[in-house]
């Protein structure tokens, strides 16, 4: 399957969605994230706090997948709403670097991560590391509205 800017838009608006399901928090953005193999079938999904409150989106989507060791994700994409995070505080592995190990050969975003809480170089470590990265700020916005209680609008 091609990946177009429809389909990378489809699946990031899927990701964006999927963040606002995410409990509002003053001490983390509300993430959304998407794996879709090669021939376009999602993998997995994940949101920021879906199964404890320090859990990243990515790290989400990608603990479903820990099981499956003949996955080839070197083909697959990540969709995820927000830059993936290079420092944490709440746990020791970053979602670059766990996107990283796990192989995944692209990541698709709509908003770099604010300097709200760290400082975030996931868009050029992911590049350093081999992973092609795609970002849609046109889909910023909408990141932006559902981490309202965190971000000013853009003016």
């Amino acid at each position: 399957m091609a990946f177009t800017y429809d389909v990378d838009r489809r699946w990031l608006t899927t990701a964006i969605d999927l963040s606002r399901l995410s409990p509002p928090s003053p001490s983390h953005y509300a993430v959304g994230a998407v794996i879709v193999d090669r021939h376009g079938t999602a993998l997995a999904t994940g949101y920021t706090g879906e199964s404890h409150p320090a859990h990243h989106a990515e790290e989400a989507a990608l603990a479903k997948l820990a099981g499956h060791r003949d996955l080839d994700l070197a083909g697959a994409t990540m969709y995820s709403s927000l830059e993936p995070c290079t420092t944490r505080r709440s746990r020791p592995t970053s979602c670059t670097h766990l996107i990283l190990t796990a192989g995944i050969g692209r990541v698709v975003l709509a908003l770099r991560e604010p300097s709200l809480f760290a400082d975030c170089e996931g868009v050029r470590i992911l590049a350093d590391g081999g992973v092609a990265v795609v970002e849609h700020p046109g889909l910023g916005d909408l990141v932006r509205d559902v981490n309202a209680h965190l971000l000013a609008p853009a003016v």
